[in-house]
């Protein structure tokens, strides 16, 4: 019979490989997940949305539907996950970034990220550039382009400005990098704060906001706005506020949806901020299962016009895989409803600046692209599908 130890070494063999894999993707995740709650509460606690220990909408939402329909997404998530890559590669742009910024344009870095250009001052707004939108290095979504630009090529800012703790849209590598390249205070909802605190921000780098609050930047006031959603770094929800951002300067004004559901607040919002010469606006990521904390395209259209918007600009597409709709779908629809209410839409590569004052006309960039066959071997930004359904489903079990 084999010896004792010999049993041992077997036995170690076979688990190596499940146990390095583990252990790869835990790697860094107690840093990437942020701030704790109990951080978190001193923070917050005095916020009038926040109540028994979390943040509410103003009406109700559903941030995700019962535990039946949680398992389907989830099978659906890994039995669809390719049906929203992009047929090709995603064209890039490479924006000429003028020495002063100008009286308004935007250079759109896919997905939510985007540099304004308000009355000669520069905001950047949810930066993302790293490669997985996830807390671990091995799970979770991958970006289907490259950013279009490096993060040390930006020119200074005045702000950056942040919509919400999800991980498309406050990146723990681009916090790391901007404290090196960037010396601007970041602008952020009420306990995110906490997180940046965590990842060596300096407080006095720090603004937190709760929603109808505001902030000056030499010319411009930073208005924090109602949006419609959750938050979350997996293990505990909305122990952080999201947002939308009005953008206001002496001569224009610009709306920053970040990431939301439709909501009535838009108008409100129009009416007492507005009317807005560019909007960006969330187009993608779109379900049935979460209609209430994303837009669908129609609906961006109409929250455009309940603000009063002049230019709208689609964000929240094109860069990772978050849903199950085709890759072009969002733009495609986009057009098809702002078209017969005679809204002018731009549209561009990510890394492309468009002069909003003076924009291109519109050029279809993404029809060549295509959309992925629903059968394809390309990488969704899982990896192996048994054992990311177990890790994805323990990781909904603990939040």
């Amino acid at each position: 019979m084999p010896s004792r130890s010999l049993r041992r070494a077997a036995v170690a063999t076979v688990l190596a490989g499940p146990v390095g894999f583990i252990t790869a993707a835990a790697w860094g995740l107690p840093r990437s997940l942020g701030a704790h709650r109990r951080r978190l509460r001193r923070v917050v606690v005095g916020s009038p949305h926040f109540s028994d220990g979390k943040f509410h909408n103003r009406m109700p939402t559903p941030a995700l539907s019962p535990a039946n329909t949680r398992d389907g997404l989830l099978r659906q998530w890994h039995e669809e996950r390719h049906v929203g890559l992009p047929g090709g590669p995603i064209p890039l742009a490479t924006a000429e970034l003028p020495a002063e910024p100008a009286e308004l344009a935007v250079t759109w870095f896919g997905h939510a990220s985007a540099l304004l250009e308000v009355d000669g001052q520069r905001v950047l707004l949810d930066p993302v550039w790293g490669y997985r939108v996830s807390p671990s290095p091995v799970f979770g979504p991958t970006r289907l382009h490259e950013p279009p630009m490096e993060l040390d090529e930006l020119p200074p800012v005045d702000a950056v400005l942040i919509s919400h703790d999800h991980y498309d849209h406050l990146d723990l590598p681009t916090v790391e990098a901007l404290l090196r390249t960037q010396t601007a205070p970041w602008v952020v909802p009420l306990g995110i704060g906490e997180h940046l605190r965590k990842w060596g921000v300096p407080d006095e780098r720090i603004v937190e906001l709760d929603w109808d609050g505001a902030h000056r930047i030499g010319g411009l006031t930073l208005t924090c706005t109602e949006a419609r959603h959750f938050s979350g770094r997996y293990f505990h929800r909305d122990t952080t506020l999201w947002a939308s951002w009005a953008v206001t300067g002496p001569r224009h004004r610009v709306f920053f949806g970040g990431d939301t559901g439709y909501t009535p607040a838009f108008a409100e919002i129009g009416a007492r901020l507005g009317p807005f010469d560019l909007t960006l606006l969330p187009i993608g990521a779109y379900n049935d299962a979460w209609h209430a904390i994303h837009m669908d395209p129609e609906e961006a259209v109409r929250a455009h016009g309940d603000l009063g918007g002049g230019i709208l600009l689609p964000i929240h597409w094109a860069t990772f895989n978050l849903a199950f709709h085709r890759w072009a779908e969002p733009v495609q629809r986009l057009l098809a409803a702002a078209g017969p209410r005679g809204i002018e839409v731009a549209i561009p590569q990510p890394g492309e600046r468009i002069d909003v004052l003076d924009p291109p006309p519109l050029r279809d960039w993404w029809t060549a692209v295509g959309s992925a066959a629903q059968r394809s071997d390309q990488d969704g930004g899982v990896r192996s599908s048994v054992l990311a359904r177990t890790f994805t489903r323990l990781l909904s079990l603990l939040g």
